[in-house]
């Protein structure tokens, strides 16, 4: 498909980030504009920062815009010149509060360009609103604001009614859209790239990918483990950094778990090592929608996960792919991964779940709020084809 039909090929279209770290939401949007550019739309990746280990990741055709902002307040301003220069035709802001920054600044641009928010969290749970007046700032600026866009987008159906409850919107202001991943089957890693201590040995590989913050509360992991291997030799893999590293290596010593849990740090793809693990894990009290789950499928990994607002449920379709066990419950979470790891497992039905959430669909929802106008020009080819 190409970019002329209802598109004017002048324009680009236009992700906004704070970078490119190695977070879901980032991942999503390397995809989409990989995807766009594959179709033949132009396309700006605009970054507070210019900086992230996925920068090496994105298609060389999208065109990188670094805003040179350090703080949420350095960026209107930049983001109006760039909007006026570049007049994209339509914009997806990504991530409160600079989706509420882009809002702005395109009705302040005067560009008519088009923007539309996207927000990958279950607000509700956040820890960044545990602060009353923050989750007052919140609550303001959404209701006031997000009626303004042209669109707003959220990854799961929990996350969207969460946020329509939280804001005081409207809930057919929000459009769900789950989180779009390149389904294909990883290439597994060389043996010399993974931790010696996990991998080699006939103990059993547990793996959890994730930011190291409160939110995926990595301690009730460690307790499940500890109760694991009072039964069996476990080992676990953490991919992700953030803030909690240092009290999560002194809880693991604490725990006496040292030489079972590695924390192996943030990796650009941690696709390839579902394929080493015999379980992914996920603890959090608070998701959007998982992208890591739906990795884990695709590999044809069996999956663990707490029953968490949001996603969790929604991608393994109430438990018929993966086990679900209630949040903060360690001595649930450790009977679920003794059981998943004593079945055996056919890996066809968890890659087709996986394929349901296939960049295609995703792209070209996006697409029509993002371009309505491509969405309701006719094609002789059908949609998807150019």
């Amino acid at each position: 498909m190409g970019a002329g039909r209802g598109a004017d090929p002048a324009r680009p279209l236009a992700l906004l980030l704070p970078d490119l770290g190695c977070g879901g939401a980032e991942r999503v949007a390397v995809n989409l504009a990989n995807a766009y550019r594959a179709r033949g739309f132009e396309v700006d990746l605009v970054l507070m920062s210019c900086q992230g280990p996925l920068l090496n990741r994105l298609d060389p055709g999208v065109h990188l815009v670094d805003l040179g902002a350090q703080r949420i307040r350095q960026v209107l301003v930049p983001l109006i010149a760039y909007l006026r220069r570049r007049r994209p035709a339509a914009l997806l802001a990504c991530m409160w509060p600079l989706s509420l920054i882009g809002i702005w600044a395109g009705f302040l641009s005067g560009a008519g360009t088009r923007v539309v928010v996207a927000e990958h969290t279950t607000w509700s749970t956040s820890p960044l609103l545990e602060n009353p007046l923050r989750r007052l700032a919140f609550r303001l600026s959404m209701r006031f604001t997000l009626p303004r866009a042209s669109g707003a987008v959220t990854v799961s159906r929990g996350a969207a009614d969460d946020l329509a409850s939280l804001a005081g919107v409207a809930p057919q202001l929000i459009e769900t859209i789950y989180n779009p991943v390149a389904v294909a089957v990883p290439a597994a890693l060389p043996d010399a790239v993974l931790p010696r201590g996990w991998w080699e040995g006939k103990h059993r590989r547990l793996l959890a990918v994730g930011t190291l913050t409160d939110i995926k509360d990595y301690p009730t992991l460690l307790r499940a483990l500890l109760r694991v291997r009072e039964r069996c030799d476990a080992r676990l893999l953490v991919l992700g950094e953030g803030e909690c590293r240092g009290l999560l290596e002194a809880l693991t010593a604490e725990f006496g778990l040292s030489g079972a849990v590695f924390w192996h740090g943030q990796v650009p793809d941690p696709a390839p090592f579902y394929l080493r693990a015999e379980l992914h894990v996920l603890s959090s009290r608070g998701e959007g929608l998982p992208t890591v789950i739906i990795e884990a499928l695709q590999a044809g990994t069996p999956v663990v996960s707490t029953d968490c607002p949001c996603g969790p449920r929604e991608i393994l379709c109430d438990g018929r792919f993966g086990r679900l066990v209630p949040v903060g419950d360690p001595e649930a979470l450790a009977e679920a991964i003794l059981a998943a790891l004593s079945e055996r497992h056919d890996p066809a039905p968890l890659r087709a779940r996986a394929a349901d959430f296939g960049i295609d669909q995703a792209a070209e929802r996006y697409l029509e709020l993002l371009l309505p106008e491509y969405a309701s020009s006719p094609s002789p080819s059908g949609r998807g084809q150019g």
